[in-house]
């Protein structure tokens, strides 16, 4: 598992380096904004891609005595670091496009390179995109998700960029590279905002909605427990975190209790990717829970 998130990562961080280099070179010899705001887009998502093969590298190490619930973490702070640069991404595209448009300096030299770049772009971010998200969707890795979403942007806006060059090639619009970098800016900023919230809800632990309703599906389906509360879930990287009390007829064994709480862990653990499930046991006893906001499963 843990090879082949590293390889993904890895191949991300190989393919970013390529595309923005490459971009790079043809927008300062074309002076095209839009290919130059691409090649900053890109070489931010060279850092990211970085930042996310350093973070798959850590954290699936196993929980230590100072990490007590793992590494898992990293992942989700390096979703947040990302965020935060792609937002640098857009200060910079959106201020250029402003003066150049209020400038009147729209001027660019359209070559044949500067179709070859933005169309190689599209392919290659396609691909990585496509890996990027199998392998996130597989693992439950947040950082690879992050990854992805920055290459699949990556399409969105070298798209406009394309059509923004044709345009100024074949209609004489002078100001199309101009909006086109503005589009992609826009573009950024609304995945920015999707990526940023997510990795700050598990951040500060924010419980994962999907998963208390897969744990009150879980306990409605076994008879023996009475009544549940305190149900809690929170996400570190890949690994989820649930916890809660369970109340149980006064009479059954001490064995039977645990056997049945065996069988929610288990079935819980199946529903819930690298899940950990923590239960307390409890006699139903109406004066133990009166001040207990009890979940009822009748």
């Amino acid at each position: 598992m843990i090879t082949e998130k590293k390889s993904v990562a890895l191949m991300s961080v190989l393919a970013a380096v390529f595309i923005t280099g490459f971009k790079l070179i043809i927008g300062l010899l074309t002076g095209s904004l839009g290919i130059l705001s691409e090649a900053l887009h890109s070489a931010l998502d060279m850092v990211a891609a970085m930042i996310t093969y350093f973070s798959v590298r850590v954290s699936d190490k196993p929980a230590d005595k100072d990490h007590n619930y793992g590494h898992g973490k990293v992942e989700n702070l390096s979703a947040f670091i990302e965020t935060l640069l792609l937002l640098v991404t857009c200060v910079w595209i959106i201020y250029e496009a402003i003066h150049r448009l209020v400038s009147g300096n729209t001027h660019i030299e359209v070559s044949v390179w500067s179709y070859v770049v933005v169309i190689s772009s599209i392919v290659i971010d396609y691909s990585r995109s496509r890996a990027l998200y199998r392998v996130a969707k597989k693992h439950n890795s947040q950082a690879l998700e992050a990854d992805a979403l920055h290459f699949s942007t990556d399409i969105w806006s070298s798209t406009v960029v394309l059509f923004g060059l044709i345009a100024y090639q074949f209609l004489g619009w002078y100001a199309a590279d101009a909006v086109a970098a503005l589009l992609v800016a826009v573009i950024v900023l609304y995945v920015s905002y999707q990526l940023g919230r997510k990795a700050v809800d598990v951040l500060l632990d924010k419980s994962p909605q999907n998963t208390t309703i897969i744990v009150h599906e879980v306990l409605k389906g076994f008879p023996e427990v009475l009544k549940f509360h305190g149900l809690k879930a929170r996400t570190a990287g890949a690994d989820t975190f649930i916890k809660f009390n369970v109340h149980f007829n006064p009479d059954l064994s001490l064995r039977d209790v645990h056997e049945v709480c065996d069988k929610i862990e288990k079935e819980i653990k199946s529903r819930v990717v690298r899940s950990e499930v923590y239960i307390h046991a409890e006699p139903e006893e109406i004066s133990h829970i009166e001040n207990e906001a009890d979940d009822n499963i009748v």
